[in-house]
């Protein structure tokens, strides 16, 4: 089988910096035809530059060169197949980008009249409808930027709700096969983070989660499907326990894509939930953003939810401020509303059942690559899995190959290397997340490489320990480019 390995031209770029010349210049300026001024009469003195800018003087092929040769440095879905285990870098149709690259979106201005921006408040309007009727949530909102941005506005809401009973309650149960944010959002809300084992299976035991309740727990937050690709099949029971004892169940949404139109978190008892619009509905996304994190509640807490919220009265759409225990502002202005859209066209587009399919195809590519890559690798928990597998180094690491190894070998192979070294709870872990848009071929593809390296392993392990061989950069240091990064500094 042929890999989209590296082949022919591959490009070396210097910093645009390197490429100037005195005297170059990449534009044509017309002659001035007006009367020249001083620029100190126009502009003040302290605005005005004592030295040169030192700005790299270049030629426009110079230019055009310089950003197509790095932007081919850059790997992307649009090139290639991420196996990113937790992250959901599927593909997302360009219809829902050419939908809402429509300058009545675009170039809306966040403070333009309710009056003008019927359209946008509308999208913003019915997306949270859909997203209450997919999670089975009471209500919602879509200000926060990002999915550990409506982590952050959950822990807050809950810290709300249990002052507003003049309760001071201050433990988060978090389990280790939870998403790694989750701890950070519970502690800057001010509360202690309290650390649950899962069990062997790799799922939460209700036992367990009972002698750890009190009336000092504010909410239980955890991830579902976990970290290690798993259902949480005792959740109902576990959130009993917890309402039991007067606490809260939050739960990290961010794995949606292995449940849309099987399961309504709603039903199992959930108090809170985000959503990441950027990996599950239809955003590019990666290096940062953009995101999305809109934060769905039960009925008890609709109350707390950030402000602004856009309801319909009438047949008018307009910002609702009317929340008595709203936890306030979230976002500058009203969130990230093309995300917004996006999501918003690619739920129209597909509808529930198309949405349904897209998770019965998540789980069906995990639960393929889990079967084909059985016997190369060590699989900790190797039963039906959700929306991705996790694999261990324990087999190659015999022959003296580990899984930073078999990553680096993996570029050789043309092939993005998936997420490694998490779980933490899973040694030298590999994470593959297939996702519902890799075809059959591709993932054929990919699983034939990890075959051909689990077989180097034992073969010619040198191969591994030295790759990358064949890309423009060899194998790095990462400790020491971590500790002693070489910057290059422009004089």
């Amino acid at each position: 089988m042929q890999f989209p390995g590296t082949t022919g031209f591959n490009f070396n770029e210097p910093l645009i910096f390197d490429r100037s010349k005195n005297g170059k210049t990449g534009c044509s300026l017309p002659e001035i035809d007006l009367p020249q001024v001083e620029p100190e009469s126009v502009i003040p003195k302290e605005l005005l530059r004592d030295k040169d800018s030192n700005l790299p003087e270049v030629s426009e092929l110079d230019v055009v060169r310089h950003y197509v040769r790095l932007s081919q440095w850059n790997y992307c879905v649009d090139a290639g197949f991420y196996p990113l285990g937790s992250c959901t870098m599927k593909y997302n149709p360009k219809v829902n980008e050419a939908i809402f690259s429509d300058k009545g979106f675009t170039e809306l201005h966040p403070l333009a009249p309710e009056d003008f921006s019927q359209g946008a408040l509308q999208v913003i309007y019915e997306l949270g409808e859909y997203l209450k009727e997919i999670s089975g949530m009471y209500d919602v909102a879509l200000s926060p930027f990002a999915g550990a941005h409506g982590e952050l506005a959950g822990m807050m809401i809950v810290k709300a709700y249990f002052q507003s009973r003049g309760e001071n309650r201050k433990k988060i149960l978090i389990p280790d096969s939870a998403h790694g944010t989750n701890p950070a959002s519970s502690a800057m809300c001010g509360f202690e983070v309290v650390k649950v084992g899962t069990a062997d299976g790799g799922i939460l035991a209700p036992e367990t989660i009972a002698r750890m309740m009190n009336e000092d727990v504010a909410a239980i937050m955890l991830t579902n499907p976990n970290t290690l690709g798993l259902f949480e099949k005792n959740i109902k029971e576990v959130g009993d326990i917890v309402h039991s004892k007067g606490g809260l169940v939050y739960c990290d949404g961010a794995n949606l894509n292995a449940l849309m139109g099987i399961v309504k978190p709603g039903n199992l008892g959930i108090n809170l939930l985000q959503f990441n619009l950027h990996k599950t509905f239809s955003t590019p996304h990666g290096g940062g953003g953009p995101g999305g994190g809109g934060l769905a509640v039960s009925r008890n807490l609709a109350e707390f939810l950030p402000v602004p919220s856009v309801i319909k009265k009438g047949k008018k759409y307009i910002f609702d401020y009317r929340r008595k225990k709203s936890i306030g502002r979230i976002s500058a202005f009203w969130g990230n509303f093309l995300v917004m859209a996006r999501a918003y066209a690619y739920i129209r587009s597909l509808g529930p059942d198309g949405l349904r399919r897209v998770s019965e195809l998540a789980v069906l590519n995990a639960n393929y690559a889990r079967a084909k890559l059985r016997g190369h690798y060590d699989i900790p928990y190797d039963t039906a899995c959700m929306h991705e597998v996790i694999l261990s180094d324990k087999k190659q690491k015999e022959k003296g190959i580990i899984t930073m190894d078999i990553a680096k070998r993996l570029m050789d192979y043309g092939f993005h290397p998936p997420t490694i070294y998490f779980p933490l709870i899973v040694p030298g872990a590999m994470m593959i997340e297939p996702t519902e848009t890799e075809s059959k071929q591709t993932l054929d593809s990919f699983i034939n490489a990890m075959i051909a390296i689990a077989k180097e392993a034992i073969e010619n392990p040198g191969l591994g320990k030295s790759a990358p061989h064949i890309t423009r950069l060899k194998r790095l240091d990462e400790t020491k480019a971590a500790r002693e990064p070489a910057l290059t500094c422009v004089k």
